[in-house]
């Protein structure tokens, strides 16, 4: 058993509700209902070379971020690092109806994203893969999704469990970050000094 004056509670949102709390912070967190909430699957391919650098004569060894209409959309590389690895990202509604996938049937989908985005045979990139790793966050049951977005009440919401009152339990995490970039690292950065100020300001000294 711990004691403290204070404690902090960054767990994802789905995960709060079944967290035994004191009835003043139980009642504040209602309001996390009103913060939207979605799942992410991310893919991580490495690569015996990064084939996609000198492709159709084309030099693109400077790729960075890669937008396309793809089942798997989103891909990034290591730029300005040579490291051959890409990671896909798709999120929302997609990552949701993708839930009964297996791992190796996410590598497949990733796979065929990327052959058809750089209009290459599956098996030609297939033979360069070295490892591969398909994450879908909604189905880890410490996180149920991977980021928060704003509805028409989360702000009010997020005011809601900033409220302290007399309390001790601090909310905090990304998803209660009233800046513009709600699920981001840089929004938990933000909020985690957010938070720290307020629990240093409530008991001085």
């Amino acid at each position: 058993m711990f004691e403290a004056d204070a404690a902090i509670l960054t767990v994802p949102l789905p995960l709060l509700s079944e967290i035994a709390l004191p009835p003043a912070a139980r009642e504040r967190l209602a309001a996390a209902a009103d913060i939207g909430f979605g799942n992410v699957v991310k893919l991580l391919f490495r690569f015996a070379s990064p084939w996609w650098a000198d492709h159709d004569g084309r030099n693109l060894a400077d790729l960075s971020f890669l937008l396309s209409e793809a089942t798997i959309p989103t891909w990034w590389t290591q730029y300005p690092d040579e490291y051959p690895l890409l990671t896909g990202w798709f999120a929302g509604p997609r990552a949701d109806n993708a839930a009964s996938l297996s791992e190796t049937e996410f590598v497949d989908l990733g796979l065929a994203s990327l052959a058809g985005i750089f209009d290459l045979p599956s098996d030609r990139i297939r033979r360069e893969l070295v490892a591969a790793r398909a994450i879908d966050w909604g189905s880890d049951p410490f996180a149920r999704g991977a980021y928060s977005y704003a509805t028409p009440k989360t702000r009010a919401a997020q005011s809601a469990l900033r409220d302290l009152g007399s309390g001790a339990i601090f909310f905090s995490g990304e998803a209660l970050y009233a800046g513009p970039d709600m699920g981001t690292v840089e929004a938990a950065l933000a909020i985690g000094q957010e938070t720290a100020q307020a629990i240093m300001a409530a008991r001085p000294g």
